[in-house]
């Protein structure tokens, strides 16, 4: 083999190996950033039983859940909350539903991110079930309630009174891609 050939086939070698451990280090440091730099806390997944398991009811404590939906331009939905407030009492669970409409003429895929504010709330609200925790398929024109079940830690800070739940949806082009594809195996899921 050339030497010039093989030096090519090195550096296209080095290269991808760089490529690939870079695009495998993007997730943790997209957490990290979320987490340390703009206080956002990035979901890992429902919160189990065990976690909520020895949980009390403070039923002397009422707080206000504002909830808030939008998408970015590039995703063709309506995305709102089925309600604005809710009073809520730390510990106990509670349940409410965001409403998804893809306006678009084919299927579109979307991924929702979260965010509670005030950041210090971010680790008392706790969500058990969450259209966020998937990424969403809507139809052409199909419209699908999308529940969200939570429960606010007793342990909340005193000093906060009022919690925004607040989703943002994005389109997911590469699925979305596929969903278009005439022999596409993705298929629709409904909001867990």
């Amino acid at each position: 083999m050339k030497p010039e050939v093989r030096k090519t086939l090195k550096n296209v070698a080095l290269i991808s190996v760089c490529s690939f451990a870079f695009a495998f280090s993007m997730v943790p440091l997209y957490n990290i950033a979320c987490e340390k730099i703009f206080g956002i806390k990035m979901e890992k997944g429902p919160t189990g039983e065990e976690t909520l398991a020895g949980t009390k009811i403070n039923k002397n404590r009422k707080i206000t859940v504002e909830f808030d939906g939008t998408v970015n331009s590039k995703l063709p939905w309506d995305f709102q909350p089925s309600q604005l407030t809710m009073e809520v009492v730390p510990g106990k669970m509670y349940d409410t539903h965001y409403i998804a409409k893809n306006n678009a003429s084919y299927a579109v895929v979307g991924n929702a991110a979260p965010s509670v504010t005030p950041v210090v709330a971010s680790s008392f609200f706790q969500k058990t079930e969450c259209f966020c925790f998937t990424q969403q398929l809507l139809k052409a024109g199909e419209q699908r309630d999308m529940p969200v079940r939570f429960v606010i830690n007793p342990n909340l800070p005193e000093d906060v009174h009022t919690i925004t739940l607040s989703y943002t949806f994005f389109i997911n082009d590469k699925a979305t891609a596929l969903a278009k594809a005439p022999s596409s195996s993705l298929t629709a899921r409904s909001a867990p």
